[in-house]
């Protein structure tokens, strides 16, 4: 046992040492997944695929079709984009346009974009249908993604307080402390 201990060790050492130079520049430059971003960038903690996020923030955050500074917005599976996408609004220009700050996105694997321009095209104005600025272009892409709609960051606290509240009023009303 201690001999394949070592082995694994040793076997270990030499791939380190060997990818250092790629570690060091890791390091600066980290390859970031898009959901592993959001969750560290809005403060919402899901885990899964990032179309997952949408089901397992039912009853846990509030959901909608506005969108907020903060807030993730959800892109469904569509082509090659098999596991969704995830992306937080960093800023709300108008009520069809926003700014987004995603990681992982077409040309820029396992970069992070900040301030990405987003349109909602969607015929009813529910961003149920968006297009995403291209750089290559200089202009919006030509490819209209299906989204799920935006989580709330601030959701999950206001519920937190609202629950509260409710039990604080509950105790208050039937006498108990």
């Amino acid at each position: 046992m201690l001999k394949r201990l070592t082995a694994s060790l040793v076997a270990a050492s030499v791939v380190f040492c060997s990818t250092a130079a790629g570690a060091a520049e890791a390091a600066k430059n980290p390859y970031w997944q898009c959901v592993t971003f959001a969750r560290m960038f809005s403060g919402i903690q899901i885990f899964g695929d990032a179309w997952t996020w949408w089901q397992k923030a039912t009853g846990k955050y509030a959901q909608g079709f506005t969108p907020e500074t903060g807030a993730v917005l959800v892109f469904k599976p569509v082509g090659q984009m098999t596991r969704g996408h995830v992306a937080v609004v960093s800023q709300v220009l108008t009520e069809r346009v926003v700014q987004i700050t995603h990681a992982n996105w077409g040309g820029s694997r396992g970069k992070v974009e900040q301030d990405v321009t987003i349109v909602d095209v969607s015929p009813r104005n529910d961003w149920s249908q968006v297009k995403v600025w291209y750089n290559p272009l200089g202009d919006l892409g030509t490819t209209v993604y299906p989204t799920y709609g935006f989580i709330y960051q601030a959701a999950e606290k206001a519920m937190l307080q609202a629950a509260q509240g409710k039990s604080t009023a509950s105790a208050a009303s039937t006498g108990q402390p």
